[in-house]
Formats: structure tokens, C-alpha cells, sequence
């Protein structure tokens, strides 16, 4: 039988900092959430195993506590010249825009998943995430070899029950409020639209191993509220975007602190693959093209020069501001202190 590994071992409070790429969760953030007794975790999809080794490396120095990496699970894509060449014009309004006369084409489209597998191996965190698919039952043997709790993240049950057959210790049950990417790997994703009380209720139901709650939560209240359906630990991710350890832009954080009731929706525009965030516009340039825009990461990484000039200019117009639908409610402090404030919440309930 699969060793199950207690995910309550990895904090003394129930409560996973999501990860979130692109720079948000820096080691500074992942090492403060851990030191306060919940689960910092480090977003690993975008960085090259030297990369993972070195921030690991930083997350070590600055505390001894269990912390998790996240990856997301993909192939090399093989794109054709042809829809190369119509995702840049499709693009074009927006690089255009930026004085550019063409659009700089990746040397790669994504970090190699195996290159990245294997250093995880070797770093050995306390646990492992995966997002956008699933590991063979021989992968999840050898993360439990390696001593590595292993979790995967779902949009409905059929998702939980594969990652239950494969021998996960846990799964995220990630609703449709949760900002950044949909992890959605079975089906098309425009059918998974389960919010997360309803995805979690679903979820607990279908299987037996612990189940995680993700998406609009923002209080001690909302944690109390997911511990009391059957959930054994939240993820939150926009909840720290605001923190003062996120590596997010200045203009980037100060468009969450300000968001109120703006409007968040899910996109396919900037990467090929839907996410939630505010709406800004890029998002409506790109909106009557989102089904025509090539899959993810071709379309991740052809806007991401785009992005990258935008954080320059520090143009929140043109940035991917992912978030969930609960930015509103998201409040600016240090992240131990956002942890302390959510487990005094959670004991007044």
C-alpha cells in the first residue's frame, strides 16, 4: 500500500500561502508563512532547476520549517510556424503599441518538467504540489521515497479521485473564484465552474484522502468556514499577493490594494490557458481573440516580453494582475502577521 503522508505534520496551522509564479512568492514570503506556523510554498514552474536550487537555498537560510514546492505539469509543445505567426499578429495592437516594430520571438516555451522533477528529488522539500496534470503512480513512489508529501490540484472530483488513484497524500479543490491559472486537466476547462464551497462539499464526498480548500478566502471566518465542511487546510493566494514579502510590482500590489469591487474574470488572452484577474486592457484588446490564441505555454511565453516591458514602464495595463475574486477584501500587512491575524479570526469564530 502507497505510504500516506499526514499533511498536518507540515504546519501547526492549517493554512498553504499559494503559490503563485512570476516572482510573487519570494523566499523571504515562503520563509516568513512557514516561521508562522502555516505552509509557505514556492512556485517553481517558471524557474530552471539552477534557479529552484538557489531559492531553495535562500528558503533554508531563513528558517527550518517545512515548505512546499509547486510545479506545473507539461510537455515540450511543438508549435506550427503558421499559428506562430497568427498568435504575433493577433498580438500585434498590443506590442505595437509599445513602439515595437516586431515581436521577439522565446528561445524556449517552457522549463523542462523532467529537468525539474529531478531537482525537486534532490532538494527534498516536505511536500510537493502539481497543477495543470498528473503524475504517474511510479512518480508519486518516488517523491514518497524521498520523503516528499505529495498534493495535487483539482477542479472537480473526477480530477480528485485520479490523484487519489495515484497515491496523492492530498489534493487542492481550487473553485472557480481562485485567482491565477485554472488547474484543470480532465474535460475542457469553461466545464469546470464549480465555486469552492460547492467543488469542496463535492470533493470530500468523493474521496478519502484530505482535501484542501482554495478560492475567495480572505479571513479567519472564511478558514473556519472550509475546516467546518470537512476541509483539512485552506490555500490562499491572494490573500498574500498584498503582503509585504510578495515580489509582485509596486503598481501590480497597489492595483489590488485599490480593486474594491473591480471586476476579475478568467482569461485565456495572456497565456493560452484560462486565469483569473482584474480586468485591464490587455484583456479587452485580446477578448473577441481568446479562442483563437494557441495553447499554454506558447501563449504564455509570446506575451511574456509584453508583460516583462510593461512591469518596466510599470504600465499595470498591459501586466498579467492575477488574482481572485476576494482582492477586494485583501489587507496590506507583513505575511506572520497576516497568519496571526487569520488564526486569532479563526479562534473568535
Amino acid at each position: 500500500m502507497t505510504l500516506q503522508f499526514p499533511i498536518s505534520s507540515l504546519f501547526l496551522h492549517p493554512i498553504i500561502q499559494g503559490p503563485m509564479a512570476g516572482g510573487a512568492n519570494t523566499p523571504a514570503l515562503v520563509a516568513a508563512v512557514s516561521n508562522a506556523g502555516a505552509l509557505g510554498s514556492l512556485a517553481c514552474s517558471l524557474l530552471a532547476p539552477d534557479a529552484i536550487r538557489s531559492q531553495v537555498a535562500e528558503i533554508r537560510q531563513l528558517t527550518d520549517r517545512p515548505f512546499l514546492l509547486n510545479f506545473f505539469i507539461q510537455e515540450q509543445p511543438n508549435p506550427d510556424r503558421a499559428d506562430i505567426a497568427r498568435a504575433v499578429e493577433l498580438l500585434k495592437p498590443v506590442w505595437s503599441s509599445l513602439g515595437w516594430s516586431e515581436l521577439a520571438l522565446p528561445f524556449k516555451w517552457c522549463e523542462d518538467f523532467s529537468a525539474q522533477f529531478a531537482t525537486l528529488l534532490a532538494l527534498k522539500p516536505a511536500a510537493a504540489s502539481f497543477t495543470f496534470g498528473i503524475l504517474s503512480a511510479g512518480q508519486v513512489r518516488q517523491l514518497h521515497d524521498a520523503g516528499i508529501a505529495v498534493i495535487g490540484t483539482v477542479t472537480h472530483v473526477d480530477e480528485a479521485i485520479a490523484w487519489q488513484e495515484v497515491g496523492a497524500d492530498a489534493v487542492i479543490a481550487s473553485g472557480i473564484e481562485a485567482g491565477g491559472h485554472r488547474g484543470t486537466f480532465i474535460g475542457d476547462q469553461r466545464d469546470a465552474t464549480l465555486d469552492a464551497l460547492a467543488l469542496l462539499k463535492a470533493v470530500v464526498a468523493g474521496v478519502t484522502i484530505p482535501v484542501i480548500s482554495a478560492g475567495n478566502i480572505m479571513t479567519g471566518a472564511d478558514v473556519r468556514e472550509r475546516l467546518d465542511l470537512g476541509a483539512a487546510a485552506v490555500q490562499m493566494g491572494t490573500a498574500f499577493l498584498v503582503t509585504d514579502e510578495s515580489g509582485i510590482h509596486p503598481a501590480y500590489k497597489h492595483r489590488l490594494q485599490i480593486a474594491g469591487s473591480s471586476s476579475t474574470r478568467l482569461t485565456r488572452a495572456f497565456s493560452g490557458r484560462y486565469a483569473r484577474g482584474l480586468v485591464n486592457r490587455f484583456m479587452q484588446q485580446m477578448e473577441e481573440f481568446e479562442d483563437e490564441v494557441p495553447p499554454y505555454p506558447v501563449q504564455n511565453a509570446l506575451t511574456g516580453p509584453i508583460r516583462f516591458e510593461a512591469a518596466k514602464r510599470g504600465d499595470t495595463e498591459l501586466m498579467s494582475l492575477w488574482c481572485g475574486t476576494g482582492v477586494g477584501r485583501a489587507r496590506r500587512m507583513g505575511a506572520a502577521r497576516l497568519v496571526e491575524t487569520l488564526v486569532a479570526e479563526m479562534r473568535r469564530e
